[in-house]
């Protein structure tokens, strides 16, 4: 991918505005981290030359006085949400979070368990990080929010969360995913410390939307595409604009809360520091893009990405029809469709000449290598074995794997572990390759072409099984899949 982001001068003028903002609030800062503050791969697809953990290695630098909170959705847990691009669940997230964190020296502080209800899945939870002598937290959900000020900012609102024990001048607020509940935990901090004599200051650290870019930008509305499932809307922010003349962009859950955020600073300070929503944060990675038109495509690319995840999500029932309109929408905003995508138009023209299940990459060099589904193996399997071919310099012709070391293995699949599909899998295929290595070597050559794959797209014209999802995914391939099921029957 072209590279159109700067991440070294990011890294730069990023921590410096941080410590900047530090500097304004005393000795008690609650700054929130939206997005992912750890392998922000959306972040990297979008902006390329991000790199996933830029925001770790700020925050890094800030170790000896900073402390972690991770925040969590009830709802979240109620729901067993995942993470679409690890495929875990956000309450192992958090553990996982904890663990890495941990790993390199900063000090996790405690866990807080948000828009809480009662909730089953939360209690077990709550027991389970017990156990592990994890401190945790409980914030409730409060009727009439964000609106209802009056509630909010009392103690039947924000007095009525748990008080969250930190012991450094900078707590850093972060969570799995988008709509966790992380500012509300800092506002709740601040109500809180207020009525203990302590004044503390927030400060928001989103990466998008990026406020110094139109409205209508790919890298924005990618933004929007990614969190359709939340309905976040980007818009302009009405308060800077009143108060500075300047159009700047943010979202609506940002603008919703400000009205609170101001209430809740005037109580502390007898006035609001932030004159916006836009002055909260303190992001400048729309400074560090170099190349708008790499950023720009890349963004584009992703906004159709998000569209096959959420078709392929209402094919498997766990999606919803609103949440692929709202992406339609997006695309034509940005004026693109699924044909933007080369290996789509790709793998779609190699299956309707087939007539069978097919797939597409596109390798490094933007060269487009396609597969078909055979009797001896499935269209992914196939697929890696002709990319890694033609990268390794062999022959389309030669057989990488023979048929008489292919019929065992599906014989043991149908006949032994009561298989109905005989194919190879990806996972088979590769193991059967790293067998042949030792002795052929053609096969070496194919193996060792995999970091390759790194970065690659690909498309297939049948939604995957699980395991050709995770081993593409650990090859570090960007996938898409029609929402069609393998038995060519449309799911919508």
């Amino acid at each position: 991918m072209k590279k159109g982001f700067d991440n070294d001068k990011y890294l730069k003028i990023q921590s410096e505005h941080i410590k900047e903002r530090i500097g304004k609030f005393g000795n008690k800062l609650y700054l929130e981290f939206g997005g992912k503050l750890f392998d922000d791969y959306h972040a990297s697809r979008v902006l390329p030359g991000f790199e996933p953990d830029s925001k770790l290695k700020m925050l890094m630098q800030l170790a000896d006085y900073a402390e972690i909170v991770i925040v969590i959705s009830a709802v979240d847990i109620e729901k067993n949400k995942v993470r679409g691009d690890l495929g875990i669940t956000y309450d192992m997230d958090v553990l996982r979070l904890r663990d890495e964190f941990q790993s390199r020296g900063l000090m996790v502080g405690s866990v807080v368990i948000t828009h809480y209800q009662g909730q089953a899945a939360a209690d077990i939870f709550r027991k389970k990080l017990k156990k592990l002598k994890i401190k945790t937290y409980v914030h409730y959900t409060i009727p009439g929010y964000p609106s209802n000020v009056a509630l909010i900012n009392s103690d039947e609102g924000y007095g009525k969360n748990d008080y969250i024990e930190t012991t450094r001048p900078l707590v850093v607020i972060t969570a799995p995913g988008p709509g966790s509940g992380k500012m509300a935990t800092c506002l709740s901090q601040l109500y809180q410390d207020n009525r203990r004599g302590i004044k503390s200051g927030y400060a928001k650290f989103e990466t998008f939307p990026i406020w110094n870019l139109p409205l209508k930008h790919p890298v924005n509305v990618a933004y929007e595409a990614a969190t359709a499932d939340l309905n976040d809307v980007n818009m302009i922010d009405p308060w800077h604009l009143e108060a500075y003349g300047e159009t700047t962009v943010n979202y609506n859950r940002d603008i919703e809360i400000y009205p609170v955020l101001d209430a809740i600073f005037k109580g502390i300070y007898g006035e609001n520091p932030y004159k916006s929503p836009t002055d909260m944060g303190v992001n400048m990675a729309g400074n560090c893009i170099f190349d708008d038109e790499a950023c720009r495509e890349a963004s584009r690319q992703e906004i159709i990405r998000r569209y096959y995840a959420a078709l392929g999500q209402l094919a498997e029932g766990k999606g919803t029809e609103e949440e692929v309109d709202k992406i339609e929408l997006l695309m034509q905003q940005a004026q693109i469709s699924t044909k933007d995508r080369k290996v789509t138009v790709a793998a779609i023209e190699r299956g309707q000449k087939s007539g069978v299940p097919a797939a597409a990459i596109e390798l490094e060099d933007g060269t487009i290598i396609t597969s078909e589904t055979s009797d001896l193996l499935g269209t992914s399997a196939a697929l890696i074995l002709n990319a890694t071919k033609h990268l390794a310099g062999i022959d389309h012709n030669v057989k990488l794997i023979p048929t008489s070391m292919i019929e065992p293995i599906q014989n043991m699949k149908v006949t032994y572990l009561r298989g109905n599909n005989p194919r190879l899998h990806t996972d088979e295929v590769l193991v059967a390759l790293a067998m042949l290595s030792r002795e052929d070597e053609n096969c070496a050559k194919a193996l060792q072409q995999l970091p390759r794959f790194a970065g690659c797209q690909v498309h297939t014209t049948v939604l995957l099984s699980e395991v050709d999802r995770k081993i593409f995914k650990k090859l570090g391939v960007e996938v898409t899949c029609e929402p069609v099921a393998k038995k060519n029957r449309i799911m919508r």
